[in-house]
């Protein structure tokens, strides 16, 4: 083993080591070489060098996604840790444990005119848990902050923030520790559950009830559960893509639903009680819907946070949707309705005219979502990126098996694959990443990797700019709107592909992307690129033509 001679980078590793915090992504640089020594230099760490800061820092997003514990990113001084916000934001918005530790100048040679040197204490202030400001000597003080944003990224599940700050020399080694820290066990947080009978007397007088359940860990919700809310009569359950929750009775294609509702259709579904679960929702439709037609009651079940997204948030119960479903439905009765049923109906009748257009439309982004979806491996893992790509997959039926996500934290397209490159390694699944080609090309970096699993395929469906622009309003074909909204390009990823070694495939109609996909989905001896090139000017008329043949 080899530690850094310098006290305070000891303390951080050890405490680290104690903790269980064994993932360790580095971005090389120098004056994080006492931390970058210490990791590596302990077999019991599992340690990645990325070199591209930002791309850091999603792949730890995506490690900690599933791994479900927290995952650290190290860096050295000055500009590089704000490379890290952009991932910060999105761990802070979808509550993924991230620990960002980044090496500082000594507080003397801040603002003096020192190379490589910002402002980096609680630089992240506004989208962190908490932020451990270290002084330079290690110490009790230190030890308690290192421990207290590491416990504080366990418990409340979010980005924290170490900053260390180091003298020079940076490289000298010693064989053992020289310091004895101290490790604090994180308290978890306790599970509050009032008095539910209030609750249940609204509940069993209400005959419209709404479950909306946005980004959401698969198997996190008993079966049990799942079955007895679907066989409510009063009960709908709609679900988004990243809610990983199925049932025959549940409605995942949200928008396919209400996008065609008249002023009466809106009314007939209003509900009296809104429960939602999750994180953010994709559905701007949905969103539009409640925020307009507001039900009596919203409750939202989740243990740490409650957004009122829809203006009417009554109750937030800090719980589980386990332990909440677990007390409040023995308390619960049948009510005569047929919310249900005439969901359901709707849901028959939608994907019967949903079949209709598809078979008479041309070759699209639409039909190339059509195609893929279907055929994914079961038992694989599939990422999604943000924009488009999320929006058409919300369209279709994905099997039960495939677990789904995507950055709804912020929503950025930024990151996308990078994030599917660290889900893919921590999971040790199967993964396939639908991207757009816009997303995709913001972060080509994520491909200098070191790291990709053999087994992970990118599927780019490239309509030579961000289409989802020209379903917007607004959208005019002039210069203008071309070179500053849609982004408009020429260009291909052949040539990346090579580069960093993934096999590339390409489709440029129905029939090649049909002949195609089955050997890319079998291709499992290195990374896969599959770009598929879809007409501009096709994609969204199509698209806005589907919701008007929905009735």
């Amino acid at each position: 083993m080899s530690y850094p001679k310098i006290p305070l980078a000891q303390s951080i590793i050890e405490i680290c080591k104690a903790k269980g915090l064994l993932d360790i992504i580095i971005s090389p640089g120098s004056r994080n070489a006492p931390l970058t020594i210490g990791f590596v230099g302990n077999k019991e760490f599992n340690c990645y060098s990325i070199a591209d800061e930002r791309c850091a820092a999603f792949m730890a997003v995506g490690m900690a996604q599933q791994l479900k514990r927290p995952v650290a990113v190290v860096c050295t001084s000055g500009s590089a840790l704000l490379n890290y916000y952009p991932a910060v934001a999105e761990a802070f918005y979808s509550q993924l444990p991230i620990v960002i530790i980044s090496a500082d100048r000594p507080t003397s040679k801040i603002d003096i005119g020192d190379g490589q040197t910002i402002r980096q204490r609680n630089v992240y202030a506004n989208h962190i848990l908490y932020s451990a400001n270290l002084t330079e000597e290690a110490s009790e003080a230190n030890d308690l902050e290192i421990n207290e944003a590491i416990n504080q990224a366990i418990v409340k599940k979010g980005p924290v923030h170490i900053n260390a700050p180091f003298e020079e020399p940076l490289y000298e080694t010693v064989e053992v520790a020289t310091v004895t820290t101290q490790v604090l066990a994180p308290v978890p947080l306790p599970e509050q559950l009032p008095d539910l009978k209030p609750y249940t007397e609204q509940w069993n007088k209400a005959k419209k009830k709404l479950i909306l359940v946005g980004v959401n860990d698969p198997d996190s919700i008993d079966q049990a559960i799942i079955d007895r809310l679907a066989a409510d009569a009063s009960v709908v359950v709609m679900k988004e893509a990243t809610s990983n929750l199925h049932h025959p009775h549940f409605i995942g294609n949200i928008d396919t639903i209400i996008t065609p509702f008249s002023e009466d259709d809106f009314k007939a579904f209003q509900p009296e009680i809104l429960i939602t679960i999750g994180g953010m929702v994709v559905s701007k439709r949905v969103k539009a819907f409640l925020r307009k037609y507001k039900p009596e009651a919203h409750w939202h079940i989740d243990t740490l946070r409650a957004y009122d997204t829809f203006g009417s948030l009554t109750r937030h119960f800090e719980c589980t949707p386990n332990t909440f479903f677990n007390g409040f439905l023995p308390g619960t009765a049948a009510v005569a309705s047929d919310y249900l049923e005439n969901a359901v109906a709707l849901k028959a009748l939608r994907e019967v005219k949903h079949q209709e257009y598809s078979a008479r439309i041309p070759y699209s982004d639409f039909k190339v979502f059509e195609t893929i979806l279907p055929a994914l491996p079961q038992n694989s893992q599939l990422q999604i990126s943000n924009s488009s790509a999320i929006r058409y997959a919300q369209l279709f039926a994905i099997d039960p098996s495939i677990e789904v996500f995507c950055n709804r934290g912020t929503s950025g397209i930024d990151g996308s694959t990078t994030t599917a490159i660290g889900a893919a390694v921590a999971s040790k699944k199967e993964n396939i990443l639908i991207t757009g080609d816009i997303s995709f090309f913001y972060d080509s970096n994520a491909l200098w990797n070191a790291y990709i699993p053999k087994n992970f395929k990118i599927i780019l469906i490239n309509n030579q700019g961000g289409g989802i622009f020209r379903i917007l309003p607004g959208h005019q074909e002039t210069e203008v709107f071309n070179t500053f909204f849609e982004t408009t390009h020429n260009f291909t990823a052949e040539q990346l592909a090579s580069m960093y070694h993934f096999k590339y495939y390409q489709a440029t109609d129905l029939e090649a992307l049909e002949t195609v996909l089955p050997d890319v989905l079998q291709e499992n001896s290195q990374p896969v690129l599959f770009e598929i090139h879809t007409p501009t000017t096709v994609n969204d008329s199509v698209l806005l033509e589907y919701f008007k043949n929905l009735t």
